[in-house]
């Protein structure tokens, strides 16, 4: 069985989409709708902006979703029999399996970065990378410092990112560090993102979801919350609001689409870190890129 998987907010590169744009009429007509649906022209800072341009969080998700999504529309043979993306790129699989539609997707991603954006300024929070503990280890450390300090992405065994307050982070990775961690590294990102510190950016996007038409998809979405595979357009929509402060399940989510029988996991978007993840989860899978 295929499985398409959606890379999320880090993914990003300076030159992203430019080939598809130029070779399909269909990739240029839906980036030149997107560049009207978002009021600025989100393709010149793809194609040839800056790294600092693209690292805005209002620029960086909805340019990663658009390469997803524009590169599933074009792509030959595209028929995801399950569908999965990482923390942003769960909203790319949503369009690719036919939940949501394009544009309303599109508005989402846009409303969930800036609202991710003002979470971040109401307070300095950020997120560390934990390499090579095991992920009850990382869990107990969490709950044992007094600040906020969870554990925010489950990517494959013996890597999760952690998530809280500046001082939370910093006193976790210490605590890491001295229970045989190799790396405990603070991360350049703008918050503590799958966290309760994104409660505010969380309520701000509950009111866009629920606004937004959700369908029955073509392919259950296996969705971060829970890693489980869901076809309910109302209980994806309840997940989707629960992200934000949730931890992203991903190697949870890649050992049931495997146990459920995936065998070929297909990545759909700029970069191969997901293909790497799936391999670290499992040697047995096979991975490839979408053409």
């Amino acid at each position: 069985m295929k499985a398409y998987v959606f890379p999320g907010q880090g993914a990003q590169f300076v030159g992203m989409g430019k080939d598809l744009y130029e070779q399909h009429q269909a990739a240029k007509d839906l980036f030149e709708r997107a560049n009207e649906i978002l009021g600025f022209r989100i393709t010149d800072i793809m194609f040839s902006g800056t790294d600092e341009e693209l690292k805005q969080t209002k620029v960086t998700q909805p340019a990663i979703f658009l390469h997803s999504v524009i590169q599933a529309a074009v792509a030959q043979d595209f028929a995801p029999e399950m569908v999965a993306g990482h923390s942003l790129g769960e909203l790319s699989a949503l369009v690719a399996n036919k939940v949501l539609a394009f544009e309303d997707a599109l508005r989402l991603v846009s409303a969930r970065a800036l609202a991710m954006q003002a979470a971040c300024e109401e307070q300095p929070s950020t997120m560390a990378a934990i390499l090579g503990l095991e992920d009850e280890k990382v869990e107990q450390i969490c709950a044992e410092v007094n600040d906020v300090v969870v554990a925010a992405n489950y990517n494959c065994p013996g890597q999760l990112v952690i998530s809280g307050t500046i001082a939370g982070v910093e006193e976790a990775c210490e605590r890491m560090k001295a229970a045989g961690a190799k790396r405990a590294l603070i991360l350049p990102v703008g918050g503590a993102f799958h966290s309760p510190l994104m409660k505010s950016a969380e309520a701000e996007l509950e009111k866009a979801i629920m606004q937004t038409e959700f369908k029955h998809g073509i392919c259950p979405v296996y969705q971060n919350v829970d890693a489980r595979p869901h076809t309910d357009p109302q209980e994806i929509q309840q997940n989707l609001i629960k992200q934000l402060t949730a931890p992203v399940r991903w190697t949870q989510s890649v050992q049931q689409m495997i146990a459920d029988g995936a065998t070929f996991f297909i990545e759909c978007g700029p970069g191969k870190v997901l293909q790497g993840l799936v391999k670290k989860i499992d040697k047995t899978a096979e991975v490839g890129q979408v053409s």
